[in-house]
């Protein structure tokens, strides 16, 4: 199972993430995350064998307890890129309200994970929602561009729950499922 863990955006957000995205869609070189599967993902594990499952569910149960995060109004807006605006990769939309509580989970989830046998994340974590990657840098002007000019805001929500979920790869892209989720407390 190729497994990450996320908080999920609600789909009435789908139509303001899809708005943000439209001007990037001149710009070569990048493929879009479908807007109707957006979401934040605090940890990605990659293929993991099912009998690992629910040692990870245990681990993720205890992390939502030890972040000590009530539900939360997170805000979604602002645009950036990774590794940075000179090397483009991910093309993102960051968190403007809720950033604190999302770093405090995404470090829970991470020290229970690691705990757990996962491998540590090699750079620090920036909560944000991949709307974008750069496979090559053929739009890369266009995109600094958009980078400078806009800031948009797409939306708020409640943040009650985090998720894992299961990634399967298939020829249109991605299909999300949802293993198990994690209220928050």
């Amino acid at each position: 199972m190729r497994l990450f863990v996320s908080v999920d955006l609600p789909a009435d957000l789908a139509e303001s993430v899809a708005a943000v995205q439209e001007p990037f869609e001149e710009a070569a070189g990048l493929s879009f995350v479908d807007p109707t599967q957006a979401h934040l993902t605090l940890k990605f594990l990659g293929e993991t064998p099912r009998p690992r499952v629910a040692r990870v569910e245990s681990a993720l149960a205890a992390a939502v307890e030890d972040a000590g995060v009530a539900p939360f109004e997170a805000t979604f807006g602002g645009l950036g890129a990774f590794p940075s605006e000179e090397y483009i990769r991910v093309v993102w939309l960051g968190v403007r309200e809720g950033a604190e509580e999302l770093t405090r989970l995404q470090a829970a989830v991470e020290d229970r994970l690691v705990g757990a046998g996962f491998d540590p994340e090699d750079h620090e974590s920036t909560p944000h929602v991949t709307l974008a990657r750069m496979n090559h840098a053929g739009g890369k002007a266009l995109v600094q561009q958009l980078l400078r000019e806009r800031d948009p805001t797409v939306g708020t929500t409640t943040v009650e729950e985090i998720r894992l979920t299961e990634s399967t790869l298939g020829p249109d892209g991605p299909e999300y499922s949802t293993v198990a989720r994690f209220p928050l407390a």
